[in-house]
């Protein structure tokens, strides 16, 4: 069957490698229905590294307008630019639009593509620009909401599980990279992300270093630092505190590496961020740490996933910090300070032995 005789299916959800790597089960599912359409994913440049290899994906389309957001190259920042891609979109004539993204911008761009059918949530006023609205529910969690949208379309969910996917050279590059740190091929990685975009949601430094250490006494593990390279400013003043035999990876290795050393590791534990999705996808035991927000939209997806969460009144925060409550240790909230070394020791070590027993 050529291209111009299968059908033609837009799905829009950019931005964020988090966001980026929770709609993979919806993929899922919409290839399982369409296994001759051709499905095109409208997406960042920089988020989309972490679904390299995706198979249910005919074809990634880059939309990369200028924001705040840490992954915006600024791409499409011009009128011109924006609507030379608008023109490429609808010279595609796709015959369906999913809008996975709440914004109305993300509506207008799915009509003006031309889908004849659009079908999206029904947020910020959107629902004129949309054929079928569906409603969104806040309380839930992201992967169920996009799974919605294909329920509300008539499209059987069968499964919501999360995928990732890296080469085999992939593979052998971070086994490499390991060996040049001094870590052998048998070592049982504790993968650490303890950094997260914004600081007051971030458990303190100090206590990921003495996590670090107690499981390195107590289980021979070998901590795995991971980090962005522009966490490395944040980390040194703490790279003290952690014990000796740690594998200082901060700012050491591109997106693809870290998944591929997420796949190596037998527990990850980390704020609430994009690599703890990127764990999840993984399939690593972990273990997230979440204060002012709440981990039921947000939190890791997966049965061997767990969450710490200390919720106040205030819970879930609105994010405009130490305007409902005052600030604890280190400047930060203290439902984050709430949660203690020793509960997440305990934490940690229950997942070690129900991944032994398994």
């Amino acid at each position: 069957m050529s291209l111009n005789q299968r059908k033609k299916i837009l799905v829009l959800r950019y931005r964020f490698i988090g966001d980026t790597i929770l709609t993979v089960p919806f993929f899922r599912n919409l290839r399982r229905a369409e296994p001759e359409a051709h499905i095109a994913w409208v997406v960042a440049p920089g988020s989309s590294d972490v679904v390299k290899g995706i198979p249910y994906v005919d074809e990634l389309i880059y939309w990369d307008p200028a924001t705040i957001h840490a992954d915006s190259r600024g791409g499409h920042r011009t009128l011109g630019a924006k609507l030379s891609f608008i023109r490429e979109l609808r010279a595609k004539k796709f015959d369906k639009a999913y809008v996975l993204k709440r914004s109305f911008s993300s509506a207008l761009i799915a009509l003006l593509s031309g889908a004849r059918e659009r079908v999206g949530f029904d947020t910020e006023g959107r629902r004129f620009m949309l054929t079928r609205a569906v409603p969104y529910r806040p309380e839930q969690h992201e992967v169920v909401s996009f799974l919605d949208l294909l329920r509300a379309d008539g499209v059987p969910v069968t499964d919501d599980y999360l995928e990732s996917w890296i080469s085999a050279d992939e593979a052998r590059k971070a086994d490499e990279l390991l060996q040049s740190h001094g870590v052998g091929g048998d070592a049982r990685l504790l993968a650490l992300h303890p950094f997260g975009s914004i600081y007051q949601k971030s458990w303190p430094m100090a206590r990921f270093a003495e996590v670090a250490r107690q499981l390195m006494e107590r289980y021979g593990m070998t901590p795995l630092l991971l980090g962005a390279g522009g966490d490395r400013k944040e980390f040194e003043p703490w790279r003290h505190l952690f014990p000796h035999g740690c594998c200082d990876l901060v700012g050491g290795c591109d997106l693809r590496t870290t998944l591929a050393l997420l796949h190596r590791s037998a527990l990850f534990l980390g704020n609430d961020s994009g690599v703890m999705h990127l764990a999840a996808s993984a399939g690593v035991p972990l273990l997230a740490l979440f204060g002012p927000t709440s981990p039921d939209r947000f939190g890791p997806w997966g049965s061997r996933t767990r969450v710490i969460h200390t919720a106040f009144p205030c819970s879930p925060c609105r994010q405009k910090y130490f305007t409902q409550c005052e600030p604890a240790g280190e400047g930060r909230p203290e439902c984050i300070m709430a949660i203690s070394v020793e509960q997440v020791c305990q934490a940690c070590e229950e997942l070690i032995k129900e991944t032994e027993v398994r």
